[in-house]
């Protein structure tokens, strides 16, 4: 069977972008005239053989029936403006773990995790992700009970201090799920996509929260075992596809964030592909979130000059996502983060 996928490209930004939009000579990209684009690269899938070409949209009447109007349902959904998330947001990581990639043990006391969350949103972090239990390559499994006592002081207590900061929950676990949602969480991300836990998907079907959709090939525990792909991009699209498809069963199903799991279950080529093309993902009609922040892609890239916060290769890997319209980034630096996102908007701008 064939399928379709299109990916917008060739980008404009700023003022130029604006006049081209207003022209009719690019397209918006997620509603807004400061981005926009006037190619479009067509995957075609047809059983084992993967093929694309880039076409001007100027020509998308000139194609085939069949894949007109696929291109087209899909150029109304990487058009159309993004609900909530229509902006650059900045997801701070606060790990309360012994054994987190990189600052495992550092912030998991409640003074040491209050201070950061302090720092981190006074350097302009928009949502705060909190996460008990570690999912690095080859973590185990902790209860739920050691999770929840991790980090329920922070939860239990910060939508009082901090409530026009979103808060995120990074857990596999239904029951943290339930409990978090009790004390306001605005959104649950979870690497295991809801499948944990059996009853996760009914714990979060009739609540008003976001959800993140995360691809892992496999589990932590092996997901950097020879990991294999058909298509990296593809097969991510097509699972973000079937997860769409059984949320829109329940309730606030447009509340949806779609992560492509940088460094979970991919090898360097994999996470450079996915960072190269990630504006594939526009097409599902909903906010993109990366987390390549400090990652080992960069080091594989670096080789000696590799850093331990590893900054340069996340800011550059920012920067890349940003110019495809990404809208969420879950970082370590947060103020140095904000700081490259506003002078590149700025330069962009001129």
């Amino acid at each position: 069977m064939k399928k379709y996928y299109t990916r917008a490209c060739n980008f404009y930004y700023g003022f130029f972008s604006k006049q081209l939009v207003k022209k009719k000579l690019s397209l918006p990209l997620c509603g807004s005239k400061s981005i926009s684009f006037d190619k479009i690269e067509i995957f075609l899938r047809d059983k084992n053989k993967i093929s694309s070409k880039v076409i001007d949209i100027k020509k998308i009447n000139l194609l085939p029936t069949i894949v007109k109007n696929k291109v087209l349902f899909d150029i109304k959904k990487i058009t159309s403006k993004r609900k909530f998330f229509n902006q650059t947001y900045i997801m701070g990581i606060l790990n309360m773990t012994p054994d987190s990639f990189s600052d495992g043990g550092v912030y998991n006391k409640k003074d040491k995790a209050l201070s950061r969350i302090k720092s981190m949103v006074n350097s302009g972090a928009d949502i705060i992700d909190v996460g008990g239990e570690s999912t690095r390559p080859g973590s185990k499994i902790i209860s739920t009970h050691d999770e929840w006592k991790r980090i329920k002081i922070i939860i239990k207590n910060f939508k009082k201090k901090y409530p026009k900061v979103l808060l995120s929950v990074d857990t596999r676990k239904s029951k943290i799920m339930s409990d978090s949602i009790k004390f306001n969480a605005d959104i649950i991300n979870d690497v295991s996509c809801f499948t944990f836990n059996e009853d996760s998907i009914s714990i979060i079907k009739n609540k008003n929260i976001w959800k993140v959709i995360h691809h892992m090939q496999g589990t932590p525990q092996t997901m950097q075992k020879n990991p294999k792909y058909d298509h990296v991009l593809l097969d991510i699209y097509d699972f973000f596809e079937s997860q769409i498809t059984k949320l829109k069963k329940i309730k606030y199903s447009n509340k949806i964030v779609v992560d492509p799991g940088i460094g979970f279950g991919k090898n360097l080529k994999h996470n450079l592909m996915i960072l190269n093309k990630i504006s594939l993902f526009h097409s599902l009609g909903f906010p993109i979130l990366i987390g390549a922040s400090r990652k080992k892609f960069i080091s594989q890239i670096a080789k000696k000059f590799d850093t331990r916060e590893r900054l340069g290769g996340t800011i550059s890997s920012i920067i890349f996502a940003l110019t495809q319209g990404t809208q969420i980034f879950r970082v370590h630096n947060v103020k140095d983060t904000k700081q490259g996102i506003l002078i590149f908007k700025k330069l962009l701008n001129q």
